[in-house]
């Protein structure tokens, strides 16, 4: 007979419960107590965006930021100085938009005291003190005077006149706010050579710009990871160059690398280098030949990229430096006893530990790198194929006037930089912790 001992086979593991009640009202207690905070930081990133797209199907222009209005500057034509003495009120108006009408105007004024009014225009009218005109309908570049003359009191020559106190109102169609749609916008920006160039050097500028930040980053952290004497030091002096101000390190290096008076300029051509000073943020393109093939590098291109690498490489130098310190040193100490060369024990050990973070370096950095702004402007000013989209957002939206084809080209980099964090996303390995 065999007899089986139950507490022998060990316990089974029981499935876990479902949330219990208690817990569900917590969560919706968690949910509720968040929901403003939620909401307010949904309206700050959803609203702006929004709008962008609003404005990105809309003929709209710097102009039609202000609705259109009409406009009203009243004078005083002549200079009573007894009782009796004829004075003319003059309201000079005109409509503020080039081309769209405003439809019911109504000049509304209060006459000054002591104003006798003699001579009415047409169109308006007069009830005690309160000075009426109805205009109608205005259409586009509308001028017009109106003179109301009459003789003076005493009560007018006492008061400091004019007041300046006519009101104007209207009803006109705003082109913000209205529902009339159009893709013009997006067809100005997709017909012509153009913006593909454009979209070629920002694509150009971001990935070279993002691997070089990097890459600097890797060879900084590698360098600054092992024990020396002055290294806190060597690790603040390499934060310099991100957190001093954008427009301060620019402009050193539009004065290093100036072509007349640059110190580079200087050294290169004391040493035999260069027979002429280089044009480094003015010219576009150094032609040279390789093997027979002739060949053109895009130099302005290529030193804003240096400036991009040699601005951000310490925020990847920061997060890789803190990446290696969390390795087990053991690994290092075994490879080592194992005759691994340092170049092996970087490529085999240190490299697989830093794809996670270097992954997430290269997401974070690609997109901010491909909405920079600053400092292609500070440089060069987007001249010499330095061309990006965000500057050419700010060329249609500010230069040109026209905030619709401006805001059309935002949403293009919207959509390419949604596009390529997901597809990066996507194909991301889990385990890289994206």
């Amino acid at each position: 007979m065999t007899v089986v001992d139950n507490d022998a086979k060990g316990s089974v593991a029981t499935p876990p419960k479902g949330i219990g009640p208690m817990q569900r009202r917590e969560a919706r207690l968690a949910f509720f107590m968040l929901a403003p905070t939620f909401l307010i930081i949904l309206a700050i990133v959803m609203g702006p965006l929004l709008a962008n797209f609003w404005i990105s199907v809309k003929p709209v222009g710097l102009a039609d930021l202000r609705p259109p209005s009409v406009l009203v500057n009243e004078r005083e034509r002549g200079k009573p100085k007894a009782v009796g003495d004829a004075v003319t009120l003059e309201y000079r108006l005109r409509n503020s938009s080039q081309d769209k009408e405003i439809r019911d105007v109504v000049l509304t004024d209060t006459l000054p005291a002591g104003f006798i009014p003699d001579v009415v225009p047409e169109g308006c009218a007069i009830e005690g003190s309160t000075f009426t005109c109805d205009l109608g309908t205005v259409p586009e570049k509308w001028r017009e005077r109106l003179r109301l003359e009459g003789t003076v009191q005493a009560a007018f020559l006492a008061e400091d006149r004019i007041d300046h106190n006519a009101v104007v109102t209207g009803d006109s169609d705003n082109v913000l706010t209205n529902l009339e749609f159009t893709l013009e916008n997006f067809y100005a920006v997709f017909d012509g050579d153009e913006f593909w160039s454009v979209l070629r050097v920002s694509f150009y500028y971001t990935i070279f710009g993002t691997g070089g930040a990097l890459v600097l980053g890797l060879f900084a952290a590698q360098l600054l990871n092992t024990s020396f004497k002055g290294r806190g030091f060597l690790r603040g002096l390499f934060l310099f160059p991100y957190v001093s101000p954008v427009i301060a390190v620019a402009f050193t290096w539009v004065v290093l690398f100036d072509p007349f008076s640059g110190t580079f300029n200087a050294l290169l051509t004391k040493m035999g280098v260069v027979a002429s000073p280089i044009n480094f943020f003015g010219q576009r393109a150094v032609e040279f030949s390789l093997f027979g093939i002739p060949l053109e590098f895009p130099l302005a291109l290529s030193t804003v990229i240096a400036f991009e690498a040699w601005r951000y490489f310490p925020l990847s130098f920061l997060f890789i430096l803190a990446r290696m310190q969390s390795v087990n040193t053991d690994m290092y100490e075994a490879a080592e006893m194992d005759g691994a060369t340092p170049m092996q024990q970087f490529w085999y050990i240190s490299l697989p530990q830093l794809v996670g973070i270097l992954s997430v370096l290269f997401l974070l950095r690609f997109i901010w790198t491909f909405n920079k702004f600053d400092d292609i402007f500070l440089l060069t000013g987007g001249n010499a194929g330095t061309r990006t989209l965000t500057v050419d957002v700010y060329e249609k939206a500010f230069a040109l006037s026209n905030l619709g084809a401006g805001a059309a080209v935002a949403v293009v980099v919207f959509v390419v930089l949604v596009t390529f964090a997901s597809l990066f996303l996507h194909f991301s390995s889990k385990e890289e912790g994206l």
